[in-house]
């Protein structure tokens, strides 16, 4: 299986990458068009800031190729964010491919931000992320995208929020499956069995 991770400036690439090789999958980590459109899978990692990611995405022509993609395509973390229509971390135009905006956590009492840890998310669709339904993932971030008709899973943190979402060949996910254990472990296998 020729699995591509998106080489970009953000965090968890090796990490995405061991992941992947725990699962017997060598990925190529690449920013090469060629490359990325011959892929079965691709997967779009994020730690990182919206608006500098993008700026480095339009720099390489990665934001006109990546919603053009047909194969199946795992935005994570920031990726997912990156996936929606856009972000209030810089003010961020994104590249549209989920149709709900980024929000930034608002301080509450006992609501630390960000988001840190481990949480459980709800699955509201029969689907790929069913596997994941009543357990407990790894989350990082101090944005989220709000629900709308793409979420396939939420999680609560304060308020509901998409912990994952869908749209025909495009998947998202908001915590880290690379970060998740077992159950991360076995959700990255069902999205590479696609």
């Amino acid at each position: 299986m020729n699995v591509v991770i998106i080489k970009y400036n953000a965090g968890n690439i090796q990490s995405v990458d061991f992941a992947l090789q725990r699962l017997g999958i060598q990925a190529q980590i690449s920013n090469d068009f060629a490359a990325i459109r011959s892929a079965d899978k691709v997967i779009f990692p994020g730690v990182g800031e919206a608006s500098s990611t993008m700026k480095y995405l339009r720099e390489k022509g990665l934001d006109k190729l990546i919603p053009d993609l047909k194969q199946p395509v795992l935005g994570i973390c920031l990726g997912m964010q990156l996936m929606c229509k856009s972000s209030e971390e810089g003010n961020t135009q994104t590249l549209g491919i989920f149709d709900t905006k980024v929000k930034e956590f608002q301080p509450q009492p006992g609501i630390k931000i960000p988001h840190m840890g481990w949480n459980d998310v709800t699955a509201n669709k029969s689907n790929l992320f069913n596997v994941l339904d009543k357990q407990y993932v790894y989350f990082v971030h101090s944005f989220y995208a709000p629900l709308c008709n793409e979420t396939t899973l939420t999680c609560e943190y304060g308020e509901k929020f998409t912990a994952a979402m869908q749209k025909d060949n495009f998947y998202g996910v908001q915590f880290h499956p690379e970060k998740s254990g077992e159950v991360g472990s076995k959700f990255l296998n069902q999205f590479l069995q696609l």
